[in-house]
């Protein structure tokens, strides 16, 4: 087996540049039950999993929220949630959406309070990634059209689009808005430290998209890029998360400067991972892969095995990959499918 000569930090600066890493780096996405169930098996904590798993997960760092007290289970958008027992785990649901009854911006001036970029603190952030140059960080960026979707309710946000597009624009100004204000702080309290920042929104389903090129290009895309641009300034590299059947707007998220393309959920419609390297390649990054809904949770070891390699060859050919997870490897997923997925990406992703 050869030896690792990078920290998972350079690891991942490697492929964001370009250049040729040791190994393919690998990312672990997964729910809390998933990451405890791992911990048993192993018989160790998370830190001592990753390590044996060679796994290169990012820092993640943010603000630490001083503002007003929030009552129980609701946000500081004043959005409450519900938990949802589903057997292996919890889910929270969406059980209250403060905007839903307004027909107009007077009506949501004259009666909610907007989270000012003040309500959060970022005086320790230094101290958090002092003594962590070995790891890659992730701060900032922004994901508003779902936060608008609980702000209304799923059904009414998307019928904004058409019935209400004025509520559409002054909402997601807002909270673009204040995305871009922590986003700015982040970088300006620990300068040069962010390597990755998530910009992201769900652009598709299974079958296809969520929304039609038009709206994109008149409520996301024009926001997306003034988030990109910051995030480029800064010098940290663009992230962006959108699950389902988005190549067709592929060159338009090229176009706004993504770097990294996630999850790749190379099962639902167009997206084939040998086309999508083909015809992308050369221009994105691409992060995920690893099926989460099928293989992960359902699959044998083999079968895991078998999709490790497949990605490794499809997506990693030439470089420009990172293996992943699609999503959160969910509560339900034998242990044995995790290990196998990084110990297989470990044994064969040197390049």
């Amino acid at each position: 087996m050869p030896r690792e000569t990078m920290t998972s930090r350079e690891r991942w600066q490697a492929v964001l540049d370009r250049r040729r890493p040791d190994r393919v780096p690998m990312d672990y996405w997964a729910t809390p039950e998933a990451t405890e169930t791992l911990c048993r098996h192993l018989g160790c904590d998370f830190d001592e999993a990753r390590r044996r798993l060679h796994i290169d997960t990012p820092l993640t760092v943010g603000g630490r929220y001083v503002g007003p007290p929030l009552p129980e289970r609701t946000d500081v958008f004043g959005v409450r949630t519900r938990p949802v027992h589903y057997g292996a785990g919890v889910y929270e649901e969406l059980a209250f959406s403060p905007l839903a009854a307004f027909d107009s911006i007077d009506q949501i001036e004259a009666a909610y309070v907007w989270p000012d970029p003040d309500w959060w603190d970022y005086s320790h952030l230094p101290q958090a990634v002092r003594g962590r140059d070995d790891r890659p960080v992730r701060g900032g960026g922004s994901e508003p059209f779902l936060r608008y979707c609980t702000l209304r309710g799923q059904e009414q946000a998307y019928m904004d689009l058409v019935l209400h597009p004025d509520i559409v624009h002054y909402c997601l100004d807002k909270l673009f808005d204040l995305a871009y204000q922590d986003t700015l702080r982040i970088f300006e309290a620990i300068p040069g430290r962010v390597m990755i920042t998530y910009i992201a929104e769900d652009l598709g389903s299974q079958e296809g998209l969520l929304f039609s090129p038009e709206c994109m290009h008149t409520f996301l895309f024009p926001r997306m890029k003034r988030m990109m641009d910051l995030t480029r300034q800064h010098g940290s590299h663009v992230f962006t998360h959108t699950d389902g059947a988005v190549r067709p707007v592929i060159p338009d998220l090229i176009d706004l400067g993504v770097d990294v393309l996630n999850p790749i959920q190379w099962r639902c419609a167009g997206m084939d991972r040998e086309a999508l390297k083909r015809d992308f390649g050369p221009r994105l990054i691409f992060h995920g892969g690893m099926d989460n809904q099928h293989t992960l949770p359902f699959g044998s070891v083999a079968d895991v095995r078998q999709e490790v390699l497949d990605n490794l060859r499809l997506l990693g050919a030439g470089g420009g990959y990172i293996l992943a997870p699609c999503h959160n490897i969910q509560a339900i997923t034998p242990p044995e499918n995790i290990v196998a997925l990084y110990e297989t990406g470990y044994d064969n992703g040197w390049t």
